[in-house]
């Protein structure tokens, strides 16, 4: 015999009044509502408000004791893990708070739920009258069976659409739901988490934590999307990759990963030492075209590279009351004695963090304050933020006025084309150069040396000044800078600024011999941290010698990478500028970059 609560229902009524016996009012019910309810708190050694009091006073108190402490150990550099007898007594009274809070709130949900009145309660009588009840809900379009709503089942559309529920079809609207992909797992409680994933139960960016299995977990996220979505995923590889490396650093909520292709080009002589240069790119053409490059730059002697500048930026945009606040902190922090205060701050952030300049800018009563410092193998977007973070607390005592609106005020300029980077530079600013040959240019290029600085100059410098370009004074450096990006684990979305450069040619030695330059003042890239610790990527790193962190001299990896991508793209530039001057532009992209087979018949 089943209870249930239900609202009146006007079908019941009509049959009750045709002297159908259905239901009867539960007898003992109101006699238990006269009993007095019990309370949970009644087991409780003190008053309900005064044990109340005494753990949300405990809780808040232990909370901005634990919040000062982690404050001053990022400050002093202490990592968050060394606790204290202190430290560890108030996160014991702050577990046991919670879980009385918990327990209270839950409690009280509970006591409400049991002492709420019921004046509609229902005996049923037998399991006939149940079926008539469960008919009746059917009918209306609900089912009351555990407390849940069921959705009416769905009413056959046209001819050749999909089905349509029964409220779509009645406000005239043809939904279309995809096929569900059913793969079948290997276990029940497998096929649970995915029904539970695709019903919303459990939200998918949280399997990783509820299963402890980074593997297990992109797998079921795959099984689900599929199932949401009706489309299939076969193509997109899930085994062969490590899915613990990406957890909370690289990617969230992955669903296998997408193969590229890695071509070498080289090898690069560069600065006197050969490399091999990985280049990880879909476009045909472009590895052979910059190992053309390198091979014409290997028979002329090699190239040479200068590291100009070495400093990631970050610019916060703060506000003040007035023009005239916002130039007092400008002349403030462009002081010699107090910007090696900031530094002496500033410098606490990381041991190997060194604040280099201050650039500030004001516009109206905002000031931009674009920071630069040393960022040793690291890109350093992280760590100069957080150094900025700390410059900002310490001056918010001498300002208090002192408004932040961002950390970032898109003076710094990241992943943007902008002016500043173009002039001022932002991570490794490189230049790199070589003199070809008058019979490598013939022999290897194909070309003149005067058609090629012609050529460079009517595309690349006049060219590129009609089109109002902005660091774009090259005939494709992006191409390079993006594979080489991709293949070594650096940010893509920084081939925006690091792209920049201005290619130069100049005929030398009376004529007969070609000077090519690369200049690139913000090559942004790092050998520890992102991508860099994949596999893959770091495979490709090793290949370069600049896996990790140089332990004989902070930052000399990374420096050194940047070197070897303004090689590379020197190598490209001089190679697809022979292309063009040679009239072989179109018929090498027909060779290398067409294809006549059927991939997908071939990947089968």
């Amino acid at each position: 015999m089943d209870v249930r609560r239900r609202p009146a229902n006007p079908i019941l009524r009509e049959k009750a009044d045709a002297g159908e016996q259905l239901i009867k009012p539960h007898k003992s019910h109101q006699h238990q509502q006269q009993q007095p309810p019990m309370k949970a708190s009644d087991a409780l050694p003190l008053p309900l408000h005064l044990t109340n009091g005494l753990f949300f006073t405990i809780f808040f108190s232990v909370m901005y004791f634990l919040l000062s402490r982690w404050r001053e150990k990022i400050r002093n550099s202490i990592p968050l893990h060394v606790v204290t007898l202190s430290e560890l007594v108030a996160v014991l009274s702050l577990i046991a708070s919670v879980i009385y809070l918990l327990g209270f709130f839950g409690i009280g949900f509970v006591q409400t739920l049991i002492s709420r009145p019921n004046p509609d309660g229902w005996d049923v009588e037998d399991e006939n009258t149940e079926q008539f009840l469960l008919q009746e809900d059917s009918r209306s379009g609900t089912c009351t069976t555990l407390g849940c709503a069921v959705p009416p089942p769905p009413v056959p559309s046209a001819k050749g659409l999909p089905m349509i529920s029964q409220p779509a079809a009645k406000a005239g609207m043809a939904v279309e739901k995809p096929a569900p992909l059913i793969t079948p797992q290997d276990s029940e409680e497998d096929e649970e988490i995915i029904k539970s994933v695709v019903s919303g139960k459990i939200p998918s960016y949280s399997l990783e934590s509820k299963l402890g299995d980074c593997k297990k977990a992109a797998g079921i996220r795959r099984e689900a999307l599929q199932r949401i979505t009706g489309k299939s995923l076969e193509g997109l590889p899930l085994e062969g990759f490590d899915y613990e490396s990406i957890l909370g650093q690289c990617c969230e909520m992955p669903v296998g990963y997408v193969q590229l292709p890695v071509g070498i080009a080289g090898p690069l002589l560069l600065d006197g030492r050969e490399y091999m240069v990985p280049m990880a790119t879909t476009e045909g053409c472009l590895v052979a075209s910059t190992n053309r490059g390198c091979k014409a730059i290997m028979a002329s002697g090699g190239a040479t590279s200068m590291l100009l500048r070495d400093g990631m930026t970050r610019a916060p945009v703060v506000r003040f009351a007035t023009a005239k606040r916002a130039a007092e902190l400008k002349f403030f922090v462009e002081e010699p004695m107090n910007f090696e205060t900031l530094s002496v701050v500033f410098n606490k952030s990381s041991r190997f963090a060194r604040l280099q300049s201050i650039h500030c800018a004001i516009a109206g009563k905002n000031l931009y304050m674009r920071f630069s410092c040393s960022t040793g193998d690291a890109m350093g977007m992280n760590m100069v933020s957080k150094g900025v973070q700390n410059v900002l607390d310490y001056l918010q005592t001498d300002f208090p006025d002192m408004d932040v609106i961002g950390l970032s005020g898109n003076f710094c300029a990241d992943k943007k084309p902008a002016a500043v980077n173009w002039i001022e530079g932002r991570g490794k600013s490189v230049v790199c150069e070589a003199i070809i040959k008058e019979e490598i240019v013939k022999k290897v290029l194909k070309t003149e040396v005067a058609a090629l600085v012609e050529l460079n100059m009517l595309k690349n410098l006049t060219g590129s000044a009609m089109a109002g370009s902005l660091g774009g004074f090259n005939a494709h450096a992006s191409n390079i800078v993006s594979a080489v990006y991709i293949a070594t684990g650096q940010d893509p979305a920084q081939n925006v600024e690091s792209s920049h450069c201005i290619t130069m040619m100049e005929a030398v030695n009376d004529g007969k011999d070609l000077h090519v330059s690369v200049s690139m003042p913000s090559i942004e890239v790092g050998t520890v941290g992102g991508g860099t610790q994949l596999a893959s990527q770091s495979a490709c790193l090793n290949l370069l010698g600049v896996k990790g962190a140089n332990k004989e001299e902070a930052g000399a990896n990374a420096r050194l990478l940047a070197t070897v991508v303004a090689g590379s793209v020197l190598a490209g530039e001089l190679s697809l500028m022979s292309a063009i001057s040679a009239g072989q532009l179109v018929s090498s992209h027909m060779k290398y970059n067409r294809s006549s087979k059927d991939v997908t018949k071939v990947a089968s």
